[in-house]
Protein backbone atom coordinates (compact mmCIF):
# COMPACT_ATOMS: atom_id res chain seq x y z
CA UNK A 1 0.00 0.00 0.00
CA UNK A 2 1.37 3.39 -1.02
CA UNK A 3 0.96 6.65 0.88
CA UNK A 4 -0.26 9.57 -1.23
CA UNK A 5 -0.36 13.21 -0.09
CA UNK A 6 -2.71 15.62 -1.92
CA UNK A 7 -3.42 19.34 -1.47
CA UNK A 8 -6.82 20.84 -2.26
CA UNK A 9 -8.41 17.42 -1.99
CA UNK A 10 -11.98 18.25 -0.97
CA UNK A 11 -13.41 19.49 -4.27
CA UNK A 12 -12.89 19.34 -8.02
CA UNK A 13 -9.84 17.57 -9.45
CA UNK A 14 -8.40 17.19 -5.95
CA UNK A 15 -11.51 15.35 -4.74
CA UNK A 16 -11.27 13.06 -7.76
CA UNK A 17 -7.60 12.37 -7.00
CA UNK A 18 -8.35 11.47 -3.38
CA UNK A 19 -11.12 9.11 -4.44
CA UNK A 20 -9.11 7.61 -7.31
CA UNK A 21 -6.02 6.74 -5.27
CA UNK A 22 -8.01 5.57 -2.27
CA UNK A 23 -9.99 3.23 -4.54
CA UNK A 24 -6.66 1.70 -5.66
CA UNK A 25 -5.97 0.70 -2.06
CA UNK A 26 -3.57 3.56 -1.28
CA UNK A 27 -3.57 5.49 1.98
CA UNK A 28 -4.42 9.10 1.16
CA UNK A 29 -3.67 12.16 3.29
CA UNK A 30 -5.22 15.35 1.99
CA UNK A 31 -5.63 18.94 3.11
CA UNK A 32 -8.18 21.58 2.14
CA UNK A 33 -9.40 24.83 3.69
CA UNK A 34 -13.11 23.92 3.41
CA UNK A 35 -13.81 22.17 6.71
CA UNK A 36 -17.28 20.91 5.73
CA UNK A 37 -16.04 19.48 2.43
CA UNK A 38 -13.06 17.83 4.16
CA UNK A 39 -15.42 16.12 6.60
CA UNK A 40 -17.83 15.05 3.85
CA UNK A 41 -15.14 13.51 1.62
CA UNK A 42 -13.39 11.78 4.53
CA UNK A 43 -16.59 10.32 5.97
CA UNK A 44 -17.88 9.18 2.57
CA UNK A 45 -14.70 7.33 1.62
CA UNK A 46 -13.98 5.91 5.07
CA UNK A 47 -17.51 4.48 5.04
CA UNK A 48 -16.36 2.51 2.00
CA UNK A 49 -13.45 1.12 4.01
CA UNK A 50 -10.91 3.34 2.26
CA UNK A 51 -7.82 4.69 4.02
CA UNK A 52 -8.43 8.44 3.80
CA UNK A 53 -7.26 11.08 6.27
CA UNK A 54 -8.52 14.63 5.77
CA UNK A 55 -7.12 17.79 7.32
CA UNK A 56 -8.55 21.30 7.37
CA UNK A 57 -6.08 24.12 6.80
CA UNK A 58 -5.05 27.04 4.61
CA UNK A 59 -1.83 26.04 2.84
CA UNK A 60 -0.95 29.70 2.28
CA UNK A 61 0.04 29.62 5.98
CA UNK A 62 3.53 28.21 6.65
CA UNK A 63 2.56 26.97 10.10
CA UNK A 64 -0.32 24.97 8.61
CA UNK A 65 2.07 23.31 6.17
CA UNK A 66 4.54 22.53 8.94
CA UNK A 67 1.84 20.94 11.11
CA UNK A 68 0.29 19.00 8.22
CA UNK A 69 3.64 17.59 7.07
CA UNK A 70 4.64 16.72 10.65
CA UNK A 71 1.38 14.83 11.18
CA UNK A 72 1.79 12.86 7.95
CA UNK A 73 5.42 12.03 8.72
CA UNK A 74 4.56 10.94 12.26
CA UNK A 75 1.81 8.61 11.04
CA UNK A 76 3.78 7.16 8.10
CA UNK A 77 7.18 6.04 9.42
CA UNK A 78 7.55 3.89 6.30
CA UNK A 79 7.62 7.08 4.22
CA UNK A 80 5.36 8.57 1.58
CA UNK A 81 5.35 7.62 -2.08
CA UNK A 82 3.71 10.51 -3.93
CA UNK A 83 3.13 14.21 -3.23
CA UNK A 84 0.48 15.78 -5.45
CA UNK A 85 0.42 19.58 -5.32
CA UNK A 86 -3.05 20.25 -6.67
CA UNK A 87 -4.39 23.29 -4.78
CA UNK A 88 -4.72 26.72 -6.38
CA UNK A 89 -7.45 29.34 -6.75
CA UNK A 90 -8.67 32.28 -8.82
CA UNK A 91 -8.60 35.85 -7.52
CA UNK A 92 -8.95 37.76 -10.76
CA UNK A 93 -6.39 40.09 -12.23
CA UNK A 94 -5.47 43.58 -13.29
CA UNK A 95 -8.87 44.51 -14.79
CA UNK A 96 -10.88 43.54 -11.71
CA UNK A 97 -8.53 45.20 -9.26
CA UNK A 98 -6.86 42.11 -7.84
CA UNK A 99 -4.92 43.56 -4.91
CA UNK A 100 -1.23 43.11 -4.18
CA UNK A 101 -2.08 40.94 -1.18
CA UNK A 102 -4.55 38.81 -3.16
CA UNK A 103 -1.98 38.32 -5.92
CA UNK A 104 0.63 37.19 -3.39
CA UNK A 105 -1.90 34.93 -1.66
CA UNK A 106 -2.46 33.00 -4.89
CA UNK A 107 1.31 32.61 -5.32
CA UNK A 108 1.61 31.28 -1.76
CA UNK A 109 -1.04 28.66 -2.41
CA UNK A 110 0.01 27.78 -5.96
CA UNK A 111 3.82 28.02 -5.83
CA UNK A 112 5.24 28.59 -2.35
CA UNK A 113 3.22 25.79 -0.70
CA UNK A 114 4.35 23.16 -3.25
CA UNK A 115 7.93 24.30 -2.73
CA UNK A 116 7.73 24.05 1.06
CA UNK A 117 5.91 20.70 1.04
CA UNK A 118 8.54 19.31 -1.32
CA UNK A 119 11.19 20.53 1.11
CA UNK A 120 9.41 19.12 4.16
CA UNK A 121 8.88 15.69 2.61
CA UNK A 122 12.16 15.36 0.66
CA UNK A 123 13.79 13.16 3.30
CA UNK A 124 10.65 11.14 3.96
CA UNK A 125 10.00 9.39 0.66
CA UNK A 126 9.86 5.61 0.52
CA UNK A 127 12.68 5.07 -1.96
CA UNK A 128 12.68 7.51 -4.85
CA UNK A 129 9.42 9.40 -4.55
CA UNK A 130 7.22 11.12 -7.09
CA UNK A 131 6.02 14.72 -6.97
CA UNK A 132 3.29 15.75 -9.39
CA UNK A 133 2.36 19.42 -9.66
CA UNK A 134 -0.90 20.61 -11.19
CA UNK A 135 -0.16 23.35 -13.67
CA UNK A 136 -2.62 24.55 -16.34
CA UNK A 137 -2.75 25.42 -20.01
CA UNK A 138 -3.13 28.96 -18.65
CA UNK A 139 0.61 28.84 -18.00
CA UNK A 140 1.02 29.09 -21.79
CA UNK A 141 -2.06 31.02 -22.97
CA UNK A 142 -4.49 33.34 -21.24
CA UNK A 143 -7.93 34.81 -20.88
CA UNK A 144 -8.09 38.41 -19.79
CA UNK A 145 -8.11 39.29 -16.08
CA UNK A 146 -6.48 36.05 -14.88
CA UNK A 147 -3.04 37.34 -13.92
CA UNK A 148 -2.86 35.95 -10.37
CA UNK A 149 -3.80 32.38 -11.33
CA UNK A 150 -1.82 32.45 -14.58
CA UNK A 151 1.32 33.64 -12.78
CA UNK A 152 0.95 30.84 -10.23
CA UNK A 153 0.62 28.25 -12.97
CA UNK A 154 3.64 29.64 -14.78
CA UNK A 155 5.52 29.50 -11.50
CA UNK A 156 4.60 25.91 -10.68
CA UNK A 157 5.60 24.85 -14.19
CA UNK A 158 9.07 26.36 -13.81
CA UNK A 159 9.36 25.09 -10.23
CA UNK A 160 8.76 21.58 -11.56
CA UNK A 161 11.90 21.37 -13.67
CA UNK A 162 13.95 23.17 -11.02
CA UNK A 163 12.92 20.63 -8.37
CA UNK A 164 13.50 17.73 -10.76
CA UNK A 165 17.14 18.76 -11.03
CA UNK A 166 17.63 19.51 -7.33
CA UNK A 167 15.89 16.34 -6.13
CA UNK A 168 17.64 13.93 -8.49
CA UNK A 169 17.82 10.56 -6.74
CA UNK A 170 15.30 11.72 -4.13
CA UNK A 171 12.11 12.26 -6.14
CA UNK A 172 10.99 12.52 -9.73
CA UNK A 173 9.12 15.79 -10.30
CA UNK A 174 6.63 16.33 -13.12
CA UNK A 175 3.64 18.54 -13.84
CA UNK A 176 0.31 18.18 -15.61
CA UNK A 177 -1.31 21.11 -17.40
CA UNK A 178 -5.05 20.46 -17.71
CA UNK A 179 -7.22 22.31 -20.18
CA UNK A 180 -11.00 22.45 -19.83
CA UNK A 181 -11.84 19.87 -17.18
CA UNK A 182 -15.46 19.81 -16.06
CA UNK A 183 -15.26 19.26 -12.30
CA UNK A 184 -18.98 19.79 -11.63
CA UNK A 185 -19.74 16.30 -10.32
CA UNK A 186 -16.95 16.58 -7.77
CA UNK A 187 -18.60 19.67 -6.34
CA UNK A 188 -22.24 18.57 -6.57
CA UNK A 189 -23.29 14.93 -7.03
CA UNK A 190 -26.50 16.03 -8.76
CA UNK A 191 -24.60 18.03 -11.41
CA UNK A 192 -25.59 17.36 -15.04
CA UNK A 193 -23.29 18.77 -17.77
CA UNK A 194 -24.81 20.81 -20.60
CA UNK A 195 -22.44 21.54 -23.49
CA UNK A 196 -22.93 23.35 -26.79
CA UNK A 197 -21.66 22.04 -30.10
CA UNK A 198 -18.93 24.66 -29.91
CA UNK A 199 -17.86 23.40 -26.50
CA UNK A 200 -17.41 19.92 -27.94
CA UNK A 201 -15.92 20.70 -31.33
CA UNK A 202 -13.23 23.10 -30.11
CA UNK A 203 -11.54 19.96 -28.76
CA UNK A 204 -9.99 17.68 -31.41
CA UNK A 205 -10.84 14.83 -29.03
CA UNK A 206 -14.48 15.99 -29.45
CA UNK A 207 -15.34 16.04 -25.78
CA UNK A 208 -14.77 18.14 -22.69
CA UNK A 209 -12.27 16.76 -20.20
CA UNK A 210 -13.20 14.94 -17.01
CA UNK A 211 -11.29 14.84 -13.70
CA UNK A 212 -10.61 11.15 -14.21
CA UNK A 213 -8.52 12.09 -17.27
CA UNK A 214 -6.18 13.93 -14.91
CA UNK A 215 -6.25 11.23 -12.23
CA UNK A 216 -5.13 8.56 -14.69
CA UNK A 217 -2.26 10.77 -15.85
CA UNK A 218 -1.18 11.48 -12.28
CA UNK A 219 -1.23 7.74 -11.59
CA UNK A 220 0.98 7.21 -14.66
CA UNK A 221 3.53 9.74 -13.42
CA UNK A 222 3.48 8.28 -9.90
CA UNK A 223 4.22 4.79 -11.22
CA UNK A 224 7.90 4.02 -10.61
CA UNK A 225 8.00 2.06 -13.88
CA UNK A 226 7.84 5.45 -15.60
CA UNK A 227 10.85 6.84 -13.77
CA UNK A 228 12.54 8.02 -16.98
CA UNK A 229 9.90 10.76 -17.21
CA UNK A 230 11.27 13.59 -15.10
CA UNK A 231 11.06 17.39 -15.13
CA UNK A 232 8.27 17.35 -17.70
CA UNK A 233 4.92 19.12 -18.04
CA UNK A 234 2.22 17.03 -19.72
CA UNK A 235 -0.60 18.99 -21.35
CA UNK A 236 -3.99 17.26 -21.16
CA UNK A 237 -6.55 19.37 -22.99
CA UNK A 238 -8.08 17.21 -25.71
CA UNK A 239 -5.88 19.05 -28.23
CA UNK A 240 -7.70 22.33 -27.63
CA UNK A 241 -4.55 24.45 -27.37
CA UNK A 242 -3.37 23.12 -30.74
CA UNK A 243 -6.53 24.07 -32.66
CA UNK A 244 -6.68 27.44 -34.40
CA UNK A 245 -10.23 28.78 -34.12
CA UNK A 246 -11.52 31.61 -36.30
CA UNK A 247 -14.90 33.34 -36.46
CA UNK A 248 -17.59 30.82 -37.53
CA UNK A 249 -15.29 27.83 -36.85
CA UNK A 250 -16.57 24.99 -34.67
CA UNK A 251 -19.70 26.83 -33.61
CA UNK A 252 -17.80 29.89 -32.39
CA UNK A 253 -19.02 33.36 -33.32
CA UNK A 254 -17.97 36.82 -32.25
CA UNK A 255 -21.30 38.39 -31.33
Amino acid sequence: MRTIVITGGAKGIGHCLVEYFASQGDAVYFIDMDADAVATVTEKLCAKQMNVYGFRGDIADEQVLQKFAARVIEETPQGIHCLINNACLMKGGILSGCSYDDFLYVQRVGVAAPYLLSKLFMHHFAGVGSIVNLSSTRAFQSQSDTEAYTAAKGGITALTHALAVSLAGIARVNAIAPGWIDTGKFHDESYVPDYTEGDIMQHPSQRVGEPEDIARAVEFLCDERNSFINGQCLTIDGGMSKLMVYHNDYGWRKE
